[in-house]
């Protein structure tokens, strides 16, 4: 993984991808992939329907994570075209004592491997850029596909735990 640093917009670079801070001008995509069927399958439906929505997203979540902990969710765009594919990045969510691996992509770019080698450049990033000591993941139980890709993260599949309260108990890796 060649790296750049963490305070410009590429904070990582891979054979097919780079990852890059997103900006209030990633809005349409944003508002696509946030309600994508999977990602509301799977993540969650945050409610975002328009423009506004996604811009108010941005800036309450990963611009608020750059600014408080200098990483968050950072996008996903193939290096060859620059064409966005997914997000993937860290989270560090109230409540839990490690930072979360996570990552979302949309639906055409499945299969591919992009969310697999985008998380093992955040995994790195994670244990060399910020020092942290491990990272954590949470799926929606059955999601097969998230958990291959936790595997190959090396992370291990700890059983079902509510995170959220009033929520059905998802799995947790570490």
């Amino acid at each position: 993984m060649a790296g750049g640093t963490v305070d410009g917009l590429v904070v990582a670079e891979t054979a097919r991808l780079r990852l890059r801070r997103l900006t209030e001008g990633d809005a349409a995509f944003m508002l696509r992939l946030l309600n994508e069927p999977g990602f509301i399958a799977n993540i969650g439906d945050k409610g975002v329907r328009t423009l506004d929505d996604a811009v108010t997203n941005l800036r309450t979540g990963p611009l608020d994570s750059y600014a408080v902990h200098g990483f968050g969710m950072w996008r996903m765009e193939r290096r060859a075209d620059g064409l966005p594919v997914g997000i993937c990045g860290l989270l560090r969510r109230n409540g839990m004592d490690d930072v979360e691996i996570g990552y979302a992509l949309l639906a055409e770019y499945e299969g591919q491997g992009y969310t697999s080698e985008a998380a093992l450049a955040c995994r790195d990033l994670a244990l060399t850029v910020f020092g942290l000591p491990r990272i954590v993941a949470i799926v929606t139980p059955g999601n097969i596909g998230s958990e291959r890709i936790l595997q190959k993260l090396g992370l291990t599949d700890q059983g079902l735990r509510e995170v959220f309260p009033g929520k059905p108990p998802v799995a947790f890796y570490a």
